[in-house]
């Protein structure tokens, strides 16, 4: 049995339309936010693919001590509210801590639950009771059937709004890779499966103090893995991923998106055609 989880008027999963969720890692500034997030608006609109605005307000598993986490749970919760407002456009974003389930739930359309932190029953648990749709970040260090563990932990809870985000598994230091297999595996447990396009060629780790990446392999796995029946893309994006203050090398620059979703698009209209 396939499931729909719906996140206001966007369906995922089953026969629907491939959804888009990206934006930029984290919270800089709002300007350079609320000027990301338009410009993905205006652009799957215009493509008709559907679209979640990511960002972090607080990145808490950062490589230093010193790297940029974002402005924090409160300033970066309103920024998120006022681009959903002013945009009208369906967020998400990571949550790391107990105490913020309850203010990000008031505002976040899907709650997500970081990589690191997807074997922590009562963190998840806690988050599926929110009564948000939950996306788990599949950790890297995790087998693709161990994910049927985390699924049954959200579903315990009585919320069947489950989404599982592939993002690599790692393979050695510093190094992260994708096993098609595993997304086949993920999709017959039912619930719709994302592929982080982007942070599955980052190189955790791999500059010293942050993490490095390798942007130009992007496009090839992530149609690779509409190709494999994945429901959905997550790309992290930035204006000039040269000068991001997190994740940039992994990041794509918003030149690259539009020709990217166009070949994404394609691929899945043409196993929708096939499938019916």
């Amino acid at each position: 049995m396939r499931h729909i989880v719906s996140v206001g008027e966007i369906a995922i999963g089953k026969g629907n339309p491939l959804v888009l969720i990206a934006g930029p890692c984290v919270i800089e500034t709002f300007d350079a936010t609320i000027e990301t997030a338009a410009f993905l608006k205006d652009l799957t609109d215009e493509l008709q693919i559907p679209f979640i605005f990511k960002t972090s307000y607080d990145k808490a598993n950062r490589t230093s001590l010193g790297s940029y986490r974002g402005p924090g749970m409160s300033k970066g919760l309103e920024i998120i509210s006022s681009i959903k407002g002013k945009l009208g456009v369906r967020v998400i974003s990571d949550v790391h801590r107990f105490h913020e389930i309850a203010p990000a739930a008031q505002i976040l359309d899907i709650i997500q639950v970081p990589a690191f932190l997807c074997r922590q029953t009562d963190f998840i648990l806690a988050i599926s009771e929110a009564g948000k749709p939950v996306n788990i970040k599949k950790g890297q260090f995790l087998a693709p059937w161990d994910v049927g563990h985390v699924i049954e932990k959200v579903v315990s809870t009585g919320n069947r709004q489950v989404l599982v985000t592939e993002r690599g598994t790692t393979f050695g230091y510093n190094n992260l890779v994708v096993d098609l297999r595993g997304l086949a595996i993920m999709r017959d447990m039912g619930w719709p499966v994302i592929f982080d396009a982007t942070h599955s060629v980052q190189l955790p780790g791999g500059a010293g103090k942050t993490s490095g990446g390798q942007r130009e392999f992007v496009p090839s796995v992530a149609r690779a893995a509409v190709a494999a029946g994945v429901d959905g893309i997550f790309l992290e994006v930035h204006k000039d991923p040269e000068c991001a203050l997190c994740d940039g090398p992994n990041s794509l620059p918003l030149h690259s998106v539009r020709p990217l979703l166009e070949q994404l698009k394609a691929i899945r209209n043409a196993l929708l055609s096939i499938d019916t």
